[in-house]
């Protein structure tokens, strides 16, 4: 060491650092072995933990009851036809490209909360309307003036407009029914395979008409961006990027005051009114130790809301894929912000200035980490232990069930009691920490008590919470674990860099040469990774969904699969709040009746089919069965 210490409790936590080791010392061999066996635990536990949560996944979807997702596909982008209706498109594609394995379809309407007030609209100039017409044909029973005797002619006249209206408000809601119509629909199939291979291939040689996804689970499908026209999606991806830069070049603002608190010679000079106030000792510890990271805590609750509406709004056809795209932001928002923005202090220009020269990052880092052990420190008791206790005592649900119930004096009825776990938002605190913990481990190994102290107590408390306080209303089968299992070794890499870094600056050449290797030897893991589990988590194999349907099949409940298959997506009732509609299901008749050609097919034209060959849908209102154990959905 540099100096004796002989006051260790009044000294600041960088004593414990790595920054106070001689250059060229034997002590950096220790904190090299130590980076090694770090590398080669983390490896080997995420190798176990992959391979396990792969067998749970392909468990689960063997050993799980049917699942209506794996027999159904989402069709989006489907040609427009002045001739007939969407629904009829979709059956004749179908009919002719997928006639032997094609089951029927379930055309996805117009919803949501702008789509419900135009129906209300609707709704009120219909009965403004016929209201005004019921006044003018009012029947009068005044005397003639000529006869002497009451007329009922204008009675007879409403009677009659009466029935023509009604007829009229037969057709009308035909009519309607075809313009709510998206051009979007699931298309149902005879086997698991059959869907999993119509939804890989390419539909028609346009890639941006007749575009297949394997379906979602019913409870899953976010049905507010299943009609969003598939040709502004890779817009609405840019512009949500775009949004979420600005975001976080935004967020620099609070987070540079908040380093700007950690600085006291720098708040003095801000603020020199402050002078006197600051000097005493409880007031600089507050303000300088603890009340930042408590700001930056603040801050960052904004962070989960606003981006889960940029992924709303990015156009996820499912809820889990919403959350998921979430999540990654507000991982990397939160990595960003909390670590690298907080490392380098100062203004903004300086802060940007530092990464103009990339070569010099690992030593830049290497000089700044261990300077910041105390405000990461801080910020583990304030965002991690803290945020355990709000999780336990539920207050933000609390004060909205009490805003809804005594401001809004809501029902119980309209009270939404039930809870789902909040992914975009434990999932990227639980890997910032773990990203704190690989980073600092032998930078500052005074901060993994905290953080082993935080794991513990995290892994009881999800663990009750999970199981008994959130409602599981759908399973993404693991596909959380990838973003885990990546930002893991992401952690490692960034280590093994700031590692390097370290022991150049520490003149020890033969630790930095030990370093490489490791770097080496990590990211061929995490390829191997990629290459042996990830395929696993991203499609369902043909060999598993085979054995299925064949299981199925022999034990004949193939035909009740297919009888709840139609009813598994009905709009009306997995949408809460929202009126029943006729839903467009048509069947499958296997009769030789097809397009012409392909061509005819992708533009949406049948000027050469007669109009009897056409199929037509039946309207008819759906209803979920009451029995679910065919289909798997969790209630």
């Amino acid at each position: 060491m540099d100096r004796m210490y002989k006051n260790i409790p009044l000294e600041s936590l960088e004593v414990f650092t790595i920054e106070n080791v001689k250059e060229g010392s034997k002590w950096l061999w220790a904190h090299c072995l130590a980076l090694y066996i770090i590398t080669l635990s983390a490896c080997a536990l995420l190798y176990f933990e992959y391979k396990s949560i792969t067998n749970l996944r392909l468990l689960h979807i063997i050993g799980s009851p049917p699942n209506p997702s794996h027999f159904t596909i989402l069709v989006r982008s489907i040609p427009w036809s002045s001739e007939e209706s969407y629904c009829e498109t979709v059956k004749k594609f179908f009919s002719y490209y997928h006639a032997s394995t094609y089951l029927s379809h379930q055309m996805v309407y117009k919803s949501g909360k702008v789509q419900k007030l135009k129906d209300d609209a609707e709704h009120m100039c219909k009965v403004i309307r016929d209201a005004s017409m019921e006044r003018t044909c009012k029947p009068s029973f005044m005397q003639c003036c000529c006869s002497g005797a009451p007329t009922i002619s204008f009675k007879k006249i409403s009677t009659e407009m009466g029935s023509t209206h009604g007829r009229t408000c037969n057709t009308d809601l035909h009519l309607d029914t075809g313009k709510k119509e998206c051009s979007s629909a699931f298309v149902f199939f005879k086997s698991r395979y059959a869907a999993l291979t119509a939804a890989q291939v390419l539909q028609t040689s346009n890639p941006m008409l007749w575009v297949t996804d394997v379906a979602p689970e019913p409870h899953d499908v976010y049905w507010s961006n299943i009609c969003i026209p598939y040709r502004q999606l890779w817009i609405r991806r840019i512009a949500t990027l775009a949004a979420s830069v600005a975001f976080m070049l935004v967020f620099l603002i609070p987070v540079t005051f908040v380093q700007g608190l950690t600085q006291l010679e720098k708040l003095q000079k801000m603020f020199p009114f402050l002078t006197g106030i600051l000097k005493e000792k409880f007031v600089n510890q507050v303000v300088t130790g603890y009340l930042p990271s408590v700001i930056l805590v603040l801050f960052l609750c904004a962070v989960p809301p606003v981006m889960i509406l940029f992924s709303a709004v990015e156009g996820s056809i499912s809820r889990s894929a919403r959350k998921k795209s979430a999540c990654f932001k507000v991982l990397y928002f939160t990595i960003w912000n909390v670590f690298f923005v907080n490392v380098f202090t100062g203004s903004v220009i300086s802060q940007l200035s530092v990464f103009s020269s990339v070569t010099d990052l690992p030593a830049q880092l290497a000089k700044a980490v261990p300077a910041q052990a105390t405000f990461f420190t801080t910020y583990i008791l304030s965002s991690g232990w803290a945020s355990l206790a709000v999780e336990v005592m539920q207050i933000f649900p609390l004060l909205r069930n009490l805003f809804q119930r005594f401001i809004l004096r809501l029902k119980e009825d309209a009270l939404d009691g039930s809870l789902s776990f909040p992914y975009h938002t434990e999932v990227p605190r639980i890997l910032l920490f773990g990203f704190l913990g690989f980073t600092c481990a032998i930078l500052a190994p005074l901060m993994l008590p905290f953080l082993l102290v935080y794991f513990f107590i995290a892994y009881l408390v999800y663990r009750n919470q999970i199981i008994n306080v959130y409602i599981t209303k759908y399973d993404s089968g693991g596909q959380f674990w990838p973003i885990v299992h990546n930002t893991t070794v992401f952690s490692l890499l960034f280590s093994q860099l700031i590692a390097l870094g370290v022991f150049g600056l520490k003149r020890s050449s033969v630790a930095s040469g030990f370093t490489i290797p490791l770097l080496i030897g990590t990211l061929l893991f995490h390829q191997y990774c990629r290459q042996r589990f990830l395929p696993v988590f991203r499609s369902n194999s043909a060999q598993i969904l085979i054995d299925l349907d064949r299981r199925d099949g022999h034990s004949g409940r193939m035909e009740e699969i297919y009888e709840h298959l139609r009813s598994a997506y009905n709009q009306s009732s997995l949408m809460p709040h929202t009126t029943s509609q006729p839903e467009c299901v048509s069947l499958h008749e296997d009769k030789d009746s097809g397009p012409s050609s392909s061509e005819d097919m992708e533009t949406g034209n049948e000027n050469e089919i007669s109009q009897k060959d056409r199929p037509r849908p039946i309207q008819r209102t759906l209803s979920m069965s009451s029995d679910k154990s065919v289909l798997g959905v969790k209630q």
